[in-house]
């Protein structure tokens, strides 16, 4: 079996994290590589409780921050030339990736 390389992408900004993933598929098919995804993982939320100030001695008053974490994994087959090219990859500074060769 032909060995394969296993992209995660990770972003709290999904507009980014889409052309990526974009950039990623157009590479792939223009060198006519197998390619299976992109999978979407369920997005986590993450709430953070946090209270207003000042908020003295009358009624407390919360606000809640809330971050939502997107993931897209990727399998593509490793071609010497195709990697090059990921490596070479313009990614933005909120999207994170991580790329792990598989047997």
């Amino acid at each position: 079996m032909p060995s394969r390389a296993r992209i995660r992408l990770w972003s709290t900004n999904v507009e980014d994290l889409q052309n990526v993933v974009t950039q990623i598929r157009n590479i792939a098919e223009k060198s006519g590589i197998y390619m299976r995804g992109p999978i979407a993982i369920p997005t986590k939320n993450m709430t953070v409780p946090v209270m207003k100030l000042p908020h003295g001695e009358g009624r407390k008053k919360w606000e809640k921050w809330r971050m939502s974490v997107h993931k897209r994994l990727i399998d593509i087959a490793a071609d010497e030339r195709v990697m090059k090219q990921l490596m070479r990859l313009r990614v933005p500074e909120n999207v994170y990736i991580e790329i792990e060769l598989i047997q």
